[in-house]
């Protein structure tokens, strides 16, 4: 089974499997554990219809923090198929499918309180923008192809300039 104390002994591989360095991962090891504890008493300690008692029930296989974080890193990181990590991780696909679900959740509240997770949503870029102090900002942008209309001062509206292609 893949696991951090294995790759923490290879500097290298933690690199690459995650996008951070092992002192990078420990600092965000705290802020990760907080948000899963909040998530797991938010889901499930406080749910009312519950079949047995909290802590009951089978043990779960990522046991350690530093395994969940590594689980959650990799993911976005290598972006492998979920049939692939279920068998890296030693579970099965649909257990790989909750998980992910769970853990990008729980990494999204550790980053956001730590403050460094992306702006996704247009939307709500400025709002974002405005918390920060002082931030230099990429903006990525892409021409993508729509379909050509038919109206020729549509056409024309829409064109790109280059290669014949719309926008």
């Amino acid at each position: 089974m893949l696991s951090y104390q294995r790759l923490k002994h290879h500097p290298r591989a933690l690199r690459t499997f995650t996008g951070l360095e092992q002192t990078a991962c420990e600092k965000l090891l705290t802020p990760f554990a907080m948000a899963y504890h909040a998530y797991r008493y938010d889901q499930h300690v406080t749910k009312q219809s519950r079949q047995r008692r909290y802590g009951g029930g089978r043990k779960p296989r990522l046991a350690s923090m530093e395994d969940n974080l590594l689980f959650i890193l990799f993911y976005f990181k290598v972006s492998p198929l979920q049939a692939v990590m279920a068998v890296l991780f030693e579970t099965s696909q649909g257990r790989v499918t909750e998980w992910i679900h769970h853990r990008s959740t729980v990494l999204k509240m550790a980053l956001g309180k730590a403050q460094a997770f992306p702006e996704r949503d247009p939307k709500t870029l400025e709002r974002t923008l405005a918390l920060c102090l002082s931030v230099d900002c990429i903006i990525d942008g892409t021409a993508r192809r729509t379909q050509r209309p038919t109206d020729s001062t549509e056409q024309q509206e829409k064109s790109s300039g280059k290669k014949k292609t719309t926008r």
